[in-house]
Order: structure tokens, then C-alpha cells, then sequence
């Protein structure tokens, strides 16, 4: 049995009265005090999560952005320097192995953060991508903790975080997806203007052995603003509502990009790449959103199915949306029922509840 593993955060948590849950092999925060009223303070004015879980890897050398074309399925090389860029490591059949946020540090420089889960298997699959190229790949996950500030909040927060300095882009630079340099009590610290909950937000890469610290002087500075932590409960249903896809639910290894609506994100006009042969979606099932009314959601496995009762697919994701005020649900279902307007059903305990097929994001927040 594999020993459970705790962020460097572990005391931070506990002293707040964190609820724990299993997560990709961690022991994760899943609520300090109420899902619901996690949920609308980063909604409404700031959560603080930790989400050192993740896992970072580092490609630095001559041949980086080269290596990055071939290796994933964006083109990493034409991003500039102070930019970040979702993207896909694929399988040679197409399957999707993890989905990554890639930061370009220097010319020859990235860092790529992956999903705590899937270490194991994108430390395997970067290093056998490497033939031919000038590149070392390093796995640094155990030297890192990150840490997210996320809400409209966020920016007034994190700018007034005691102990930063050296800012290396001015906050009226920081536009999504980017990210700058700094120092926090001296040490290097990475603010990337990214997220997971479809507000604006920061995410905060530091020393591990400094994490403590600055968790403790963002719940400070974010104090006057309405901050509070925040565990994995609020996290997924604030992806869910923003229609943020999770590993292990909307993607797999079995998800190919086109279905799950990330056809963008392949750079298909690229000579050649790991999985290139096989994005398409080939007539499988594809995601959708689904909206209900009432108050029963579906959830993770449920049936969707036509009137007739002929199974259409399956909930990926489901909840009962807290800023919407009814359910929604992300689902698989066949391509010829996945017009934007049908009506399909889910099957919730034998009870067929109706529901409508609707573009994602359920949420989109206002700039």
C-alpha cells in the first residue's frame, strides 16, 4: 500500500480545520468550512488554494523549443519568453496522456506543470521523447510548492503580499497566461497570471521550504479583501461551471483532443509530432455541456439518454451549480445529439430528469 503524501502545507491545514481527501496519491484539502461558501468567495472575492500537488518539470537546453513542438501537441517554440500556453502530451495513438501548462522561462528555457496524478507517466513520456534533441528534461516537483490566489480579488491581493519584491513585469503587464519573475524573502518565486476556476487569479510557484510562509502572508494581505482557503470540493465545482475539463473525467487516455473539444489546442499543421496521426474525434462521442432544472444534478457515470430510453452517453462531471442556482453536467454523448438546444435525459436513479445540450463554459466571468 502506498504511503500517503502530504504538501509541505500539511500544519497550514490542519490548524484550519481541513477536511482531507485522497487525490492522484495525495492527501488533499477538501473543505475548511462550508463547499458552498468556499465556492461564491472566489466567485464573488477571493479563495487561497493549495495546489502543491502538481507536479513541475524543467527542458532547458539548445534544441528546448524543438523538443517542445515534437513532444506535445502545441507549438511551444513561436511563444514568447513571459508567456504560458495550455497543451496536450499525446500518445502515438492519440490518447490524451495529461493535459500541461507550459511556461517559456528563456530562450532555451520551459518549465511545464502537470497534473499530480499523471507525474509518473509524464516523467516517463518527456525523457523518451528526447532522441535527437539538445534538451535535458528534470523532474523538480519535490523542490516546488504552488500555491493559487483566484477571484476577482486576486490581483489586489497578491500585489500586497508581504515579503515580494523584485517584481520583474509590472502588475498592469500581468495579462493571462503570462506570468514574471520575483523574489519572496530572497528566494525566487514565479507568478503566473493562470487558474483553474474561471475568475481572474495568480498562481505562485516558491521553494517548497518557503511555502508556510507565504501561504501565511497571502491569508494576510488577502484578509481585508474577503480571502479565504479553499479545498478541492469549491475547486470542482468552480472548474465545472468555467467548463475546465479534469483528468480522469473528461480526459484519458481513451480521449482523443477533438472530442473533447480541444481540436485548437493541436497544432496539426506542424511537420510532425507525438500522436499527430490520430487527434480526430472519427465519429466517437464527444463532450458537451448539459443543463437541468430542479435540483437533482447528474453526476460522474450517469446514463444520458434519449427519450426512448437509448443510452446517448455518460455524465463526466455533474453538480448542482452554486452560481447558476441549477444542475449542469459535462457529458460524452453521441455527435448526433450534441447540437447545442437538444433535449437528452439523465438517467438519476432510474428517474429520467430532462436536460439541454449547451456550449461551454456554463460561467464566464465579467472583465
Amino acid at each position: 500500500m502506498t504511503e500517503a503524501r502530504y504538501t509541505p502545507l500539511r500544519e497550514r491545514h490542519e490548524s484550519l480545520g481541513a477536511s482531507f481527501t485522497d487525490f492522484g496519491g495525495w492527501q488533499m484539502p477538501v473543505r475548511y468550512t462550508s463547499d458552498l461558501a468556499e465556492h461564491h468567495a472566489v466567485r464573488q472575492a477571493a479563495g487561497l488554494f493549495d495546489i502543491s500537488h502538481m507536479a513541475e518539470f524543467t527542458i532547458e537546453g539548445p534544441d528546448a523549443a524543438a523538443y517542445l513542438d515534437y513532444a506535445l501537441a502545441g507549438r511551444l517554440s513561436t511563444m514568447a519568453v513571459g508567456k504560458a500556453k495550455y497543451s496536450l502530451l499525446l500518445a502515438e495513438d492519440g490518447g490524451i496522456i495529461d493535459d500541461v501548462i507550459v511556461y517559456r522561462l528563456g530562450g532555451d528555457s520551459f518549465l511545464i506543470i502537470s497534473n499530480a496524478g499523471n507525474r509518473d507517466a509524464v516523467a516517463a513520456a518527456l525523457p523518451e521523447r528526447t532522441g535527437g534533441f539538445d534538451v535535458i528534461v528534470a523532474d523538480v516537483s519535490d523542490g516546488y510548492a504552488l500555491i493559487a490566489v483566484q477571484g476577482p480579488a486576486s490581483e489586489a491581493i497578491v500585489s500586497q503580499i508581504a515579503g515580494v519584491t523584485e517584481l520583474g513585469a509590472p502588475w498592469s503587464d500581468q495579462k493571462y497566461y503570462a506570468w514574471s519573475d520575483a523574489l519572496f524573502l530572497g528566494h525566487p518565486l514565479l507568478i503566473a497570471r493562470t487558474g483553474y476556476t474561471g475568475e481572474d487569479g495568480f498562481e505562485l510557484l516558491v521553494r517548497a521550504e518557503d511555502a508556510a510562509d507565504l501561504w501565511d502572508a497571502a491569508l494576510a494581505a488577502g484578509s481585508p479583501h474577503g480571502l479565504v482557503p479553499a479545498g478541492l470540493a469549491a475547486r470542482d465545482t468552480l472548474r465545472l461551471e468555467a467548463g475546465m475539463p479534469l483528468y480522469g473525467h473528461e480526459l484519458s487516455l481513451d480521449t482523443k483532443p477533438a472530442q473533447a473539444g480541444l481540436g485548437r489546442v493541436v497544432a496539426s499543421d506542424k511537420e510532425d509530432f507525438v500522436g499527430k496521426s490520430s487527434t480526430g474525434a472519427d465519429g466517437a462521442r464527444v463532450l458537451v455541456g448539459l443543463e437541468a432544472e430542479g435540483k437533482r444534478a447528474g453526476r460522474a457515470g450517469y446514463a444520458v439518454v434519449a427519450e426512448d430510453g437509448t443510452v446517448l452517453g455518460e455524465v463526466t462531471s455533474g453538480a448542482l451549480s452554486p452560481t447558476l442556482g441549477h444542475p449542469i453536467a459535462m457529458a460524452y454523448i453521441d455527435p448526433a445529439s450534441a447540437d447545442a438546444g437538444t433535449t437528452v435525459y439523465l438517467d438519476v436513479r432510474g428517474t429520467k430528469i430532462p436536460a439541454t445540450v449547451t456550449a461551454l463554459p456554463f460561467y464566464r466571468r465579467k472583465k
